[in-house]
């Protein structure tokens, strides 16, 4: 075995490694910075197993002959710049389980050839430039669990063979330019969890999908589908997140289930809708018109709902034009007289009053309270109809230097963003208390699990303190979906908004945790919209804070608002999470720092001695402790390229997320194949 991943080595990929001994079964160069291509002598490997150069600055394209080594099990070669067309040749390695060439720039078709490898586990592909039509023939792999196909230039229609993928979890194709209807088949998916059609061309009603009942994600969104939605959707328990926005959905929306929570789902921008429940402010539905129990062709329904629009029609237009006109007064009048109101950042609830978060968290009680942080406190509270919805109201404390700011701050960062990984804004406050002085409040969903931090240190969190009561570890898979999750938002907020944002405060209290330990980024009161200056000027006269320990260097000299700046953060956050020492212990002085803690230890192959021992003991066996310091030690390395020294020298959100992701799967397959 070869295996020097991880260690910044540069040049090209030296020729001799493809002349070496043909015992040679593994080659891990991952995470370098190797250059140019790969030789076509690779193909003299005939014993290789697995060929993994990730993370690389590859160029070229992939060379036929790895097509000769027919026992390659793993070919990682994502995270990349590689170019040209996928070799049909890979077809030729029939025993292939884990192809993942996502994130370069490849062109072209998907080869039809990739069908002959009958044991692939894994096929991503996404984040390319493939055209042409997803080839039937990917549809024979019966053994596929993870299919991704999205973000390329992909055309035509669906498969419609998709059903005979009986074991996929995962099936993106988002993001491409597909049409036509979903077909009938991908019903026959019943591991299906996580369904992405976003973003395409497809139209026709939603398949009957009521045998996926374990569906945990399922995006429909900016397509063109039509019809009803069924409402066999509102019993799928596992749903944590449906989004069906962008479309041309009709009739009544379901009130149950996942359509209970606005913030798990979304039917935005589908104009002819009604009912739904009260906080999606549709239109009341026609008496005539039921929420639709089936998928199929609606026609009965569409004339009952063709008969309630005609009713209608003359009484929303005159509803409408009143509206209209109400509006332009209150425009003109509120020229005249502007006011500092924050907007309100779910649409589905109203400001809230002082008196109504005053109720809410019995009257701001200290057995409410939850914690506490620069610029205020945070109160647990219950609001809505019958106090249904639990939240957390964090106070300002406007005696505070920058805490008004803070609150703008927050509320124009977060209006219009939704991820399932940033905690919810719900709504605002801008009043006045009972005894007259201004009150500013923020009202978040209410995260049941408390933050990271204190299931990282519990043992060192005062019993009183921890509300919450957390007193198990955490397991390594459970941080290693926590690091992924936080991954996630950030390489959202900096490469998928409207408006790029840094966080610039990240760390373990800012990270929160819900029932299923999924992770939920808070508290953007020092977040700053990316490259615009006028925004930027607008907050930021005291300068970027952060909190010690976890702030980049840059910051302190002055620096500006930065992608960099999170990465470094992020970083820290990784190594704290994985070795269990905080960045400010008593440990860290005079120039010796958590980095360079991980990376002396790793230089010595002592990764486990520095690893945080909860994670060695309770799950833990020696016949996978092997599986278990190879993922700390890839860990570890990915969070020390992100906090290096200088801004230009760290890797970024888009490389260290797959990476995370990659080293996921690799340790979860490992251990399975070790029970």
């Amino acid at each position: 075995m070869l295996d020097v991943g991880y260690n910044r080595l540069g040049g090209e990929f030296p020729i001799h490694v493809a002349n070496l001994s043909n015992d040679l079964t593994k080659i891990f160069l991952g995470g370098n910075l190797i250059s140019g291509g790969i030789p076509h002598e690779i193909g003299n490997l005939i014993n290789l197993q697995a060929f993994a150069m990730e993370s690389n600055l590859l160029t070229q394209g992939i060379p036929a002959s790895l097509g000769k080594i027919s026992g390659l099990i793993l070919l990682a070669l994502h995270s990349n710049r590689m170019s040209g067309e996928v070799p049909s040749d890979l077809g030729n390695i029939t025993r292939l389980e884990m192809l993942q060439l996502f994130q370069n720039d490849f062109e072209g078709g998907i080869p039809p050839s990739l069908g002959n490898c009958s044991f692939l586990l894994s096929l991503w592909i996404g984040y390319n430039r493939l055209n042409g039509t997803i080839p039937q023939e990917i549809m024979q792999l019966e053994s596929l669990v993870e299919l991704s196909m999205d973000r390329n230039q992909l055309s035509g229609r669906f498969p419609k063979d998709v059903g005979r993928l009986k074991h996929v979890g995962h099936l993106s194709v988002a993001d491409n330019r597909l049409h036509g209807n979903i077909p009938e088949t991908i019903g026959d998916c019943l591991n299906m969890e996580e369904l992405y059609l976003g973003g395409n061309a497809f139209d026709g009603a939603i398949p009957d999908v009521r045998n996926l009942r374990g569906l945990t994600h399922f995006n429909l969104s900016t397509n063109n589908f039509s019809g009803n939605i069924p409402e066999y959707l509102a019993n799928f328990s596992s749903l944590k997140n449906l989004d069906l926005s962008g479309n041309n959905f009709q009739g009544a929306v379901p009130t149950k289930g996942v359509f209970q929570h606005p913030g798990n789902f979304s039917v935005s921008g589908n104009r002819n809708l009604c009912g739904g429940i009260p906080k999606l402010k549709l239109k009341p539905c026609p008496r005539n018109v039921v929420v639709s129990r089936t998928t199929r062709r609606h026609s009965s329904n569409k004339k009952k709902i063709l008969i309630g629009v005609g009713v209608g029609v003359g009484v929303v237009a005159s509803l409408l034009l009143l509206a209209l006109s109400l509006l332009m007064k209150r425009k003109k009048k509120n020229t005249n007289h502007l006011t500092s109101n924050p907007p309100i950042l779910d649409p589905f609830y109203e400001r809230v009053s002082y008196e109504e978060l005053r109720a809410a968290t019995n009257e701001f009680s200290s057995s409410n309270l939850i914690g506490s942080g620069n610029f205020g406190s945070v109160f647990r509270g219950l609001l809505g109809p019958e106090e249904s919805k639990a939240v957390a109201v964090k106070v300002l404390n406007l005696q505070t230097r920058g805490a008004a700011k803070s609150f703008m701050a927050e509320c124009e960062a977060l209006k219009g963003i939704r991820h399932r990984n940033l905690v919810k804004l719900v709504t605002s406050c801008s009043s006045i208390d009972f005894k007259g002085n201004e009150f500013k409040a923020l009202v978040y969903e209410f995260m049941p699990n408390g933050n990271l931090d204190t299931w990282l240190h519990h043992h060192q969190v005062d019993v009183e303190e921890d509300s919450l009561n957390h007193t198990r570890p955490l397991k390594l898979s459970e941080r290693l979906n926590i690091a992924i999750d936080v991954a996630s938002i950030l390489d959202y907020i900096h490469s998928h908004c409207h408006e790029p944002l840094a966080h610039c405060d990240l760390k373990p209290s800012n990270v929160l945790l819900d029932n299923d330990l999924t992770a939920h980024v808070s508290d953007f009161g020092l977040a700053r919209i990316i490259d615009q200056e006028s925004f930027i000027n607008q907050v930021s006269s005291t300068g970027v804070r952060g909190t010690i320990g976890y702030v980049a260097p840059e910051y302190g000299m002055g620096g500006k608002p930065s992608r960099e700046g999170d990465l470094y953060s992020f970083g820290v956050l990784l190594l704290e999470m994985f070795s269990g020492k905080r960045p400010t212990d008593e440990l860290f002085v005079e120039g010796f720092t958590l980095r360079s803690y991980t990376e002396s230890a790793l230089a010595a192959e002592h990764v486990l001695e520095i690893a945080d021992t909860s994670i060695l003991s309770g799950e833990i066996h020696n016949k996978n402790m092997s599986a278990i310091a190879e993922c700390l030690k890839m860990v570890f390395n990915v969070g020390i390229r992100c906090c290096e020294q200088s801004p230009t020298d760290r890797m970024t959100m888009a490389q260290a997320l797959p990476e995370l992701v990659s080293l996921r799967e690799r340790f979860l397959r490992t251990n399975m194949r070790k029970m």
